[in-house]
């Protein structure tokens, strides 16, 4: 029971973890991490509880032992094709989604994991603060930082633009 309705989660699940890690095979990773921890520790969960903050929890901390296990940060590189459709409008969308991408992958773990909750899964204040274990208040100056520090990056990009 527990573990089809885990599974009807997989889509917003893998959601939040690319939003979280921007690389494919991490985010992949990283939900199979959670669904591991979470089958394996069912009995954790409490019934009549979010599933989702719960498996999200799982996700978020699945992310940062990843996080305090690496030497250095992964570096973000346009993938080859990036460059296939120059000239077009597909490309000048791509090149912005890749903008976009760049300057979330800039900013700070703990503005990232807001950005994925609020922004990204649309998750309201409360449920993404009981997600990540915080008052309100400091999940809405962390995401007020945070959509300041993409405004500045991407304003900046823009400017560096010939």
């Amino acid at each position: 029971m527990l573990a089809s309705e885990i599974a009807s989660l997989l889509p917003r699940m893998r959601r939040f973890a690319r939003s979280l890690t921007y690389h494919r095979e991490d985010a992949d990773d990283l939900v199979q991490i959670a669904m591991e921890r979470a089958l394996g520790r069912s009995e954790q969960y409490t019934p009549g509880t979010r599933l989702d903050s719960w498996i999200f929890r799982i996700i978020k901390n699945a992310w940062i032992d990843e996080l305090r296990s690496r030497a250095r940060r992964d570096e973000l590189f346009a993938p080859e094709e990036a460059g296939e459709q120059v000239g077009d409008d597909f490309a000048q969308a791509h090149q912005q989604r890749l903008a976009i991408q760049k300057a979330v992958s800039l900013l700070s773990a703990e503005h990232r994991l807001v950005v994925g909750l609020v922004l990204v899964d649309g998750l309201g204040y409360k449920e993404a603060a009981d997600v990540l274990e915080i008052p309100v208040g400091t999940l809405t100056s962390r995401l007020a930082r945070a959509r300041e520090a993409l405004q500045q990056t991407l304003s900046d990009q823009t400017k560096a633009r010939p």
